[in-house]
């Protein structure tokens, strides 16, 4: 994967039910072609956090944007919306430019959920949704039989069903991001945006927003765009990551990809910050010593983990002599040229054990 030119956009996956004819290409249901983003000031001076940008969302997929504070991923997003204008370039969605779309069509297309924590603290869960219902029902925001099948299904979809009675003021911050997300639900677009869904949210809820936002992008066909800090997550549940930084073409594709091409270490080697692309992590300096490691699955994956954080290596046999065999978590065996054999009977065991004797 090259990384010379912003257009790097991916190879779109199947859609929820069924792979798609080799004579029948997905269209992404947004496109942009040489969009400049930023801001402009009085007279003719502008700020532009990023041009050139060629990009692709499509349906049934969960994308990630990630990046660096100040980076530009909340203009990007805001941009995409139709929140605040383009500095340059054409934004395309399902086809149509989006300078052509009214408030009211954009509405029914684009569903928003922004960092803000939830204030409607006075209103139910129920009511809450039912704002989403907002574009169909008019001025007077009656709600109709369709409008309330809406509300509970959406309410459903996030497993908030069981609260559609209780105050918002009653629910946990990860309790009430679903109801953003049901929100976003009832209004029945095919695009979803979310900017930073997970922030104020612990590990548990963190994990469950994410793998609920992938199930709705895969079972009901919705393009799901946030943005996130959240390295971890977003390679385990996105099936497309945007990574943008200021200066750089945006590098775009699939986590593994991404990886595998080196792109992530290129994005975030620097300041003494290294992708490694073994275990899927950032560490703060790269560890020089190799050690091989082997055996048992999920005990060599932690063992690694602790070489990582005591400046080792995790490497294959035939770059080290050094040698660790997994039998199980209790029995971690050491090999080094002129010792004799050393076994520890835990992970703490054994990095004593390389550190005395290694």
């Amino acid at each position: 994967m090259p990384h010379s030119t912003p257009d790097m956009t991916h190879a779109p996956a199947a859609p929820a039910g069924g792979p798609v004819p080799a004579d029948e290409p997905r269209r992404p249901v947004i496109e942009t072609s040489g969009l400049a983003i930023g801001y402009a000031h009085r007279g003719r001076e502008r700020s532009v956090v990023h041009d050139s940008l060629r990009l692709r969302l499509y349906a049934g997929e969960l994308t990630s944007l990630l990046g660096l504070n100040g980076a530009g991923k909340s203009t990007l997003l805001r941009t995409l919306c139709g929140f605040q204008p383009a500095l340059g370039g054409e934004i395309r969605i399902r086809g149509r430019r989006l300078a052509d779309y009214s408030h009211g069509e954009l509405s029914r297309i684009i569903g928003v959920v922004l960092t803000e924590k939830t204030n409607a603290g006075g209103i139910t869960a129920e009511e809450l949704v039912a704002l989403g219902r907002h574009p169909y029902t008019g001025f007077f925001g009656r709600l109709g039989a369709e409008d309330r099948r809406v509300v509970a299904a959406s309410l459903d979809a996030v497993g908030m069903m069981h609260k559609a009675a209780a105050r918002v003021s009653e629910l946990s911050d990860g309790e009430r991001q679903k109801l953003m997300i049901a929100k976003a639900l009832s209004q029945q677009c095919p695009i979803i945006v979310l900017d930073e869904p997970t922030a104020f949210l612990d590990v548990t809820n963190r994990i469950e927003t994410m793998s609920l936002l992938h199930r709705l992008a895969a079972e009901q066909g919705k393009a799901v765009l946030l943005s996130t800090h959240d390295l971890d997550l977003a390679i385990q549940m996105s099936d497309c990551l945007w990574l943008q930084e200021q200066g750089r073409p945006m590098m775009c594709g699939a986590p593994e990809d991404l990886i595998l091409s080196h792109s992530f270490e290129t994005f975030f080697d620097k300041r003494g910050i290294t992708f490694d692309s073994a275990t899927g992590k950032l560490t703060a300096d790269k560890p020089s010593r190799p050690i091989a490691v082997e055996g048992d699955f999920d005990t060599a994956y932690w063992v690694g983990n602790a070489l990582i954080r005591n400046g080792f290596r995790p490497s294959s046999t035939q770059e080290s002599a050094v040698r660790i065999h997994c039998v199980r978590p209790d029995r971690i065996s050491l090999f080094i040229p002129g010792a004799d054999g050393l076994t520890a009977c835990s992970v703490a065991g054994l990095i004593k054990l390389i550190t005395d004797n290694y």
